[in-house]
Order: structure tokens, then C-alpha cells, then sequence
């Protein structure tokens, strides 16, 4: 009886208010075609190329009036060929991606729960991996505070059982604190984030018994303009336990600058260094984990580092050159990066190897949007080596 009452003043609150309300319905069809050779783990000289095509479809709602707000993303994600074509719901691939609430408890705070993206900065940390078809959401509150600086504190705790508090379920994390303070002046800004990630791990091996670790990633994203010249850079320091005990001691340094030559051609160079362990340290973690960030946008399209697939903890050292070219419709990036390890390689130079990244896109009438790029890793043995993979 009280979810039944909850659930009839709910829909009344939103049809008295949606004279002075914004509602909008959008809709969102994906489809993206790859050939691969060797995407995120080199190629075997016998190994043939891939195509694939995956998809995704999303219907978003989004309602808001003067004290409360309202946000669903209802999602399907599928490859081609990977459903029966008398499929059901029972194969269960239609979810929500989102489903929040946010009250305006003033001009200055909200509390937003619920099911909802994370993006912060340049998302080298927290950010919604928009790349992957699925994405990136978490269950958690966020309190908000807007004024001269911008206060988020976000809040999760992942359980599965009424009477337990075991956790086995597939997020990283049993629970997460994040605290982001931003202000914005003039021609800069700057971001401070502390983050607190605690991980459940068996103390018995009947897996009957669980605790949690915890690490604590720490630092701050700035950017500028001086002149015509626009610079960013991350500086992040991890601590803590890793989830099999050792200790953490990890940082992670970028710097990234971007000029325009016209009104529509762009030019720029970086550089990124995340911490890792040698291979021969066995008591120490010093690899730098960049946590639930879109990890894609960073270190190459070809995915070798830190989206998804591993690459031996011996972290990375990213110098690259970037343009861009673009106009109302069309749009011509490249990039070319040069990788090696920060730790070292058992029996090899950490030279990890050289890739190219062309990328184009054409936007017809501001709805729809075609892309077409093109990647192309040069890899050493030490990557090979260091991804688990017989050289050729």
C-alpha cells in the first residue's frame, strides 16, 4: 500500500507541474562497422582480420521544472548476428542505462540518486566511456553545491543480499566516495578530486568471509589559455592497498597543449606518464590506475592501454602530435603516438612502439553524424611481450 501511494502522488506532482516544466523525448540509433587486425592485442602472423558490427539504440527522457528534475536512458546493445532473429525479452538486452531523480533543494544544492554518468574534468578519472556502445554508469547520491566554487560529493555502496554483506556482483567496487571541488575564472579552471575506491576481497578460502581494501587517488586537473595557446594538465597520486594487499604508491602526469592556426585548423602536442611496476618487483604496486574513466580518448583509438585489456602493470609513457581540421560539416582529425613502458621489461627495452590515428567525420543537417577512422599500431616485441603474445 505505501509504494502504491508513493507511486499515485509521483505522477501527480508531475502532471500539476508540467505547465512550467521541460520535458523532452530523444532517440538514439548507433551502429558502428570494424575491421580489426590486431586491436588491443597484437596480431599473430596467421591471425586474420575481423568484422563486426555492434549497435547501439536509446530512447532518453528527460523531465524538469523549478525543484525537481527527471532523467531516463532505456538502452540496447547488441552485435549483429549475436541474437536469435526470434529473440525475446528473456535474452534480457533491453536495460536502463540511467534512471535519476534530482531535487533542487535550493538555488545552491541538490541531491541527484540513481542510476546516472560520471564525468569530471577531462574524464581521465571519472568519465562515461561514451566510446563503448554500453557505457559507463554508476548506482549512487550526488549532493551538489553551485556558487562561486562547484562542490560534488558522490556516495555508492553496492550490496546484493538482505541478510549479508557480501558482495560479488561484476562493478569494481564494493563502495565509492568522491569528493570534486571546480572553480572557473577568467581564462582558466581547475578541478581537485579526491577519490576513496574500496574493493571486496575473501579473507578465507571458502570465500565465506569478505572485507574490503581500499585505495585513495588524489589530485588536480587545470586548464588555461595564454595567448592562442590552450594548456591542460593532470596531476593524480594513488595510494592505499590493492585488492591482494600491497601498498600503492602510483602518479599519474600530463600536459597537453593545443593552438589554433585559423579560425578552423587546430595543432597539438602532449605528453602523459602513468607510473608502473617493474616486472621484477613482487612487495610493491606502483602502476597507476586510472579507475572509471572514458580511457579510450587517451593513448591511442587502437585500445593497447588501460581500455580493457592489460598490458603486465609496467605503465606508460605517451608522447604525441595532434591536428585537427574542420568546418560546419566536416571534420579531419590525426594523431601520432609514441608509447613505451615506464617500468621495466624482463629481457626487453621498454620501446612499446609507434601508432597512428586518422579519424574523419561528416555532420548532415545536425542529426546525423558519420564517422570513418583509421588505426594502425607498430608494435615492438616488448609489446608483444609485455600483452602475453608469441612475437612473429
Amino acid at each position: 500500500m505505501k509504494l502504491r501511494n508513493i507511486f499515485v502522488l509521483t505522477i501527480f506532482f508531475m502532471t500539476g507541474s508540467a505547465l512550467y516544466a521541460q520535458v523532452k523525448i530523444s532517440a538514439e540509433l548507433r551502429p558502428r562497422t570494424e575491421y580489426n587486425h590486431g586491436v588491443k592485442t597484437p596480431a599473430l602472423e596467421e591471425q586474420e582480420a575481423s568484422i563486426i558490427t555492434d549497435q547501439r539504440t536509446r530512447l532518453n527522457f528527460d523531465f524538469k521544472n523549478r525543484s525537481f528534475a527527471f532523467g531516463a536512458v532505456v538502452q540496447d546493445v547488441r552485435m549483429w548476428g549475436e541474437e536469435n532473429q526470434l529473440t525475446t525479452n528473456g535474452n534480457n538486452v533491453l536495460y536502463f542505462h540511467q534512471a535519476w531523480a534530482e531535487w533542487f533543494i535550493s538555488n545552491q544544492f541538490s541531491l541527484k540518486t540513481g542510476r546516472q554518468e560520471l564525468a569530471y574534468d577531462d574524464h581521465r578519472i571519472l568519465g562515461n566511456s561514451d566510446w563503448m556502445q554500453q557505457a559507463r554508469s554508476h548506482d549512487l547520491a550526488l549532493i551538489k553545491y553551485s556558487g562561486k566554487f562547484n562542490v560534488h560529493l558522490g556516495i555508492a555502496y553496492n550490496n546484493q543480499d538482505l541478510n549479508s554483506r557480501i558482495y560479488t556482483g561484476p562493478d569494481a567496487y564494493k563502495y565509492m566516495q568522491f569528493l570534486w571541488v571546480n572553480y572557473t575564472g577568467g581564462n582558466y579552471s581547475a578541478g581537485v578530486l579526491f577519490l576513496n575506491n574500496g574493493k571486496p576481497y575473501w579473507k578465507d578460502g571458502l570465500k565465506t568471509v569478505q572485507d574490503v581494501r581500499t585505495d585513495q587517488t588524489a589530485g588536480t586537473h587545470i586548464e588555461t589559455e595564454l595567448s592562442n595557446v590552450k594548456l591542460a594538465g593532470n596531476l593524480y597520486y594513488q595510494f592505499g592497498e590493492d585488492v591482494t594487499g600491497k601498498d600503492i604508491s602510483a602518479y599519474n602526469i600530463s600536459l597537453d597543449a593545443a593552438m589554433d592556426l585559423s579560425k578552423n585548423i587546430n595543432i597539438g602536442a602532449g605528453y602523459e606518464l602513468l607510473s608502473g611496476t617493474d616486472q621484477s618487483e613482487s612487495e610493491k604496486n606502483n602502476s597507476f590506475v586510472p579507475l572509471y574513466g572514458t580511457n579510450h580518448q587517451f593513448n591511442g583509438f587502437m585500445d593497447y592501454f588501460y581500455a580493457g585489456d592489460p598490458h603486465g602493470n609496467v605503465g606508460l609513457h605517451d608522447m604525441y602530435l595532434k591536428a585537427n581540421v574542420k568546418n560546419r560539416k566536416l571534420e579531419f582529425n590525426a594523431a601520432f603516438h609514441s608509447f613505451s613502458a615506464d617500468g621495466e621489461i624482463i629481457d626487453q627495452s621498454k620501446y612499446l612502439g609507434t601508432e597512428l590515428d586518422l579519424w574523419c567525420g561528416y555532420l548532415h543537417k545536425g542529426q546525423v553524424q558519420l564517422n570513418f577512422g583509421y588505426s594502425y599500431m607498430l608494435a615492438t616485441d616488448a609489446l608483444y611481450a609485455i600483452k602475453n603474445t608469441l612475437t612473429n
